[in-house]
Order: C-alpha cells, then sequence, then structure tokens
C-alpha cells in the first residue's frame, strides 16, 4: 500500500478518514450424509442465495453476480470473507481498473461523510481525523498480495429478492474503488470489485442483519467444478449434521479465525499442534506456516518415495510440483498416491475433524502437472497466521455464524443451487440446478413487498 497515494474528491467535499483493511478469515470440516439436509429456523427471516462461479485454477477466485443502484448495474464481485469491505471500480474516473468505463460504478453525489458511522467506528489500525464532519469519507485498504484499492464510502440500492419470495431494496455502504494497484506477479481478477463478508460493521453481512433484512450468517459451497452458491442469512443452515468450532474471540478480530488446532496427516499425528487458522474465501490456495508446511511437504516427499511421481521445477503453476510418466488429466489420476491432511479442533478426544482430502489440497495445471496447493505463509509474510482457501473449501458448506460465534461445515454437493420447500424444516432440493431468480432481480420491482 502506498500511503503517498492521492485520495480523488468524487464531489464538491474534501476527505480525510481513511480505512486500511487486511484481513483473512478460517474454517472446519466433518463427514455427513449428503444427500436430503434438514434445515433450521425457516420460519425466522430469510435469506438472499447467489449462484456462485470460478475456480481455482486457472481463475484463482469464486465470484457472483450482484445489482448496485437504481437503475440498477449488475457487477462480478470476488467473495471474500476475509475483509469487510465491499467495493466495486468505480468511474471517477478510475486508475488501474480492469473494467470499462461503461462497466464501472458511476457515483450521483452520494458519497458519505467522514462522520458517518461507517466511516468513523470502524477500528482500524490507521485513521486520519475527520476535521469537518462533511467531508468526503475515502478508504484505503490492502490485502495480503500487496493489491490495494483506494476510493471512496457511498451509499446505493441493492436490489434483492429473498429466498421466500420477498424483495427488498437496502441501502447499503460500499467502496467506489477509483485506484487500483496490483503490484503482484500475476494479474489482477477481471471481477469488478470485491464482496466484503469479514465480520465488521461495513460487511454486507452486517448491514443486512443491522437493517433486519437476513440473520448475519454466511453460507457457501463451493465446486470442484465451477459452479457452488453463496447465501446471507441462516435458511440454509442444516438443523443436524454439521461440525462446529467456536471463533476465537481473544484478542477480538475481524477475522474467522478459530483454534487451536492439531496438524493429522493420514490420521496421525505429526506433532504439529496449537495452530490457529482463518477462513478466508478471498484466498485461492491454503497456507501454513513454515513449521506446518514443511512437517506436511516433508511427509508427502516421503510417502510418494518409489510411486512414480518426480518433482518439476519447470512448471512454475505453484511452489511444488511433480510430473508423472504422462501428462495428467485430473486429479483422481493421482489421487491414491497423497493422504487426507485433517485439522482437529479442541480436544483429542472430542475434536472436531476439518478433513482435507487430496482433492482439496492439490491441483493439476495446463502442463499435466500435478502440484500442492498448500503454500508457506511465512515466505509471503503471513508470518505465523495459517488460512484456510478456496482449495480445501471445495465439497463443502462451509457455515459462518456471526450469531452464535461459531463456523461450521458439512460435505455437500455444492453443483446444484438449494431450492427450499415453504414449510418448516424443508429439504434441500437436489432435484433443480440453479433456479432462476435467486438473490440477483433483473429489475427494479415497483411494489411495496418487503420494501425498505
Amino acid at each position: 500500500m502506498n500511503p503517498k497515494r492521492q485520495t480523488r474528491n468524487l464531489f464538491p467535499a474534501v476527505f480525510f478518514s481513511f480505512l486500511l483493511l487486511c484481513a483473512q478469515l478460517s474454517e472446519s470440516t466433518k463427514d455427513s450424509s449428503k444427500g436430503q439436509i434438514k434445515l433450521q429456523n425457516h420460519r425466522l427471516g430469510s435469506s438472499v442465495v447467489f449462484p456462485v462461479s470460478g475456480n481455482v485454477y486457472p481463475l484463482g477466485y469464486y465470484y457472483v453476480l450482484l445489482n448496485i443502484g437504481n437503475p440498477p448495474k449488475l457487477f462480478d464481485l470476488d467473495i471474500d470473507t476475509g475483509s469487510d469491505l465491499t467495493w466495486v471500480q468505480c468511474d471517477a474516473p478510475c486508475n488501474g481498473c480492469t473494467k470499462p468505463r461503461d462497466s464501472q460504478y458511476k457515483p450521483n453525489h452520494n458519497t458519505l461523510p467522514c462522520s458517518h458511522l461507517l466511516c468513523s467506528g470502524l477500528d482500524l489500525p490507521q485513521s486520519k481525523p475527520c476535521d469537518d464532519p462533511q467531508e468526503q469519507c475515502d478508504y484505503e485498504i490492502g490485502y495480503s498480495d500487496h493489491a490495494s484499492s483506494v476510493g471512496a464510502l457511498v451509499s446505493d440500492e441493492f436490489p434483492l429478492r429473498l429466498e421466500n419470495g420477498s424483495t427488498m431494496h437496502p441501502h447499503l455502504t460500499f467502496g467506489c474503488g477509483y485506484d487500483q494497484q496490483n503490484p503482484g506477479p500475476h494479474p489482477p481478477p477481471p471481477t469488478a470489485g470485491i464482496l466484503g463478508l469479514g465480520r465488521g460493521k461495513v460487511s454486507i453481512s452486517s448491514q443486512l442483519s443491522s437493517l433486519g433484512v437476513t440473520k448475519n450468517v454466511i453460507v457457501h459451497c463451493l465446486s470442484h467444478n465451477g459452479k457452488g452458491f453463496l447465501s446471507i442469512g441462516d435458511e440454509l443452515v442444516p438443523s443436524s449434521g454439521v461440525t462446529w468450532t467456536p471463533l476465537s474471540l481473544k484478542p477480538p478480530s475481524k477475522n474467522y479465525k478459530t483454534g487451536p488446532a492439531e496438524l493429522l496427516f493420514n490420521d496421525k499425528t505429526t506433532g504439529v499442534k496449537g495452530i490457529n487458522f482463518i477462513f478466508d474465501s478471498g484466498s485461492s490456495y491454503t497456507y501454513f506456516n513454515a513449521d506446518a508446511y514443511q512437517s506436511i511437504l516433508d511427509l508427502i516427499r516421503s510417502d510418494l518415495k518409489g510411486k512414480g511421481l518426480k518433482d518439476t521445477k519447470e512448471d512454475k503453476s505453484l511452489p511444488v510440483c511433480w510430473k508423472d510418466k504422462k501428462p495428467l488429466k485430473t486429479v483422481h489420476d493421482v489421487k491414491k498416491y497423497f493422504k487426507t491432511i485433517t485439522l482437529r479442533f479442541g480436544s483429542q478426544k472430542n475434536g472436531q475433524l476439518f478433513q482435507i482430502p487430496p482433492e482439496s489440497y492439490l491441483i493439476i495445471t495446463e502442463k499435466g502437472n500435478v502440484c500442492l496447493g498448500i503454500l508457506n505463509g511465512t515466505e509471503i509474510g503471513l508470518e505465523n497466521y495459517n488460512i484456510i482457501g478456496d482449495i480445501s473449501f471445495q465439497g463443502i458448506m462451509v457455515i459462518y455464524d456471526n450469531e452464535k460465534e461459531r463456523i461450521g461445515w458439512i460435505p455437500s454437493d455444492c453443483d446444484k443451487l438449494p431450492s427450499v420447500d415453504q414449510d418448516n424444516g424443508g429439504d434441500l432440493s437436489e432435484e433443480e440446478a440453479y433456479p432462476r431468480g435467486f438473490g440477483l432481480i433483473g429489475e427494479i420491482f415497483s411494489g411495496k413487498d418487503g420494501e425498505l
């Protein structure tokens, strides 16, 4: 992040309040039936559900489509439970934006003043005084991959269709990003911005909860096949079969942090204990600290001796890759050579197990090699942080329950977007994949049904 970067006045106002966010996130997993799953709290509030598209490799992200404004404009946003602020590329004009101007958000005298609660009450590590209550509230947000966005906080309509059939047009606060930087080795994603789903007040889930639209519960289910779904609200939370582990609340954190946990390989202890994890859907891969990473890498390499796979330095897709005698097509071609990695939260006897099978920590590259999707976080500046990313979320429903301060997981068929019966305790249907109308509204509804 460049503290000398100039802020830009979108309208006749001046700025002084900075937002600096650099967050991450965490989760956990358990076996259960992938068939019919009973739902809880079906009569309490409603949820908004979005189809998800994307993959870990080669895209490196999962995204949803979201309408903003009146008339509504569609934006593709990278779902990120590791940061709070939602922002979109902004025609102010925009520096470093990947979208053409007609696909950027156009502000219309709707910036927030720096005296606004969501600007002044974010408990950010760096801030500047709000000298004039009417000054524009700007933000600067940095991410662990050194990408950053600078812009102004704005408020606009988010037309939503809830699962119960009602429609709402809440005014939500988000960032209008007019200066994007991506100094890393990889090009920035082509999405229009970030959907921030962290634990802070400015996250979309927190705002919807404070308005009484949904409960502050986030559910995502990411498929190995490029599909999935995202839900805000608790209607899709199964009433049984979920493995729950509490969030770590000391010290206070905006991250979805859990632990401590013990690291197992092939159901045997590795000797690595007492490590905390952050659940972060904004991270493509899973990151272990140096000790945990080296322990797992040594065990995998020892296991591969005599199996036919050879280390290759020619493939630069990820730091550690292996090649077979002929190019590989899927992880299933080599799955038999690798073992399941397990994170055991809680006690040894009654701990909660988050299992990471080979297909959830390996990728097959365009060159036909197999690479390790668990990376050394210490090498890239994460210090002792451990992050569970998208690669290890595949094939499970992950539940971030801010209401009860816990995280849960359950194996699921993420290729199907759930539809919910209107009866209490309805089933997740496996009959209809991706029914239309969830989450998005193609037009602003003129009726009063559910309107804010």
